[in-house]
């Protein structure tokens, strides 16, 4: 059950993470972001929202999910270390225990693969 257990790991924390990209584009669950003017996307919130909205669905759909886990893993080290280490070393204390689990649930993705149920697994059936 392990590999089964991988890919709904991947699949719930995908869809849970996406859900800050679509606050950040689109204003959705309480957002600032998609409210305002286009220049708010030229930010690196903005930045931020594309990489979780379609990194988190690619993710979900579990296709490229070894270099898009890669990338979400160093975009979450670089959040946390911009926003929260600078409140404080410890995550408890600067509110970065979400960046910090992302950042190496992602890491942990990045090595381990999509699992047994992904794109990533079936297209390689398709090609052998």
């Amino acid at each position: 059950m392990q590999s089964p257990a991988l890919s709904l790991l991947r699949v719930v924390a995908a869809f849970a993470y996406s859900l800050h990209g679509y606050q950040k584009l689109f204003g959705a669950f309480g957002g600032h972001l998609g409210k305002g003017s286009l220049h708010d996307y030229w930010t690196l919130t903005g930045l931020g929202g594309v990489l979780e909205t379609f990194g988190g669905a690619l993710l979900m759909l579990g296709l490229f999910t070894r270099p898009v886990a890669f990338i979400l893993s160093g975009e979450m080290a670089f959040a946390y270390f911009m926003r929260h280490a600078v409140r404080g070393f410890w995550p408890i204390q600067n509110g970065g225990e979400l960046a910090a689990l992302y950042c190496f649930l992602f890491l942990y993705l990045a090595t381990a693969g999509g699992g047994s149920i992904s794109l990533d697994r079936w297209l390689r059936k398709v090609r052998d």
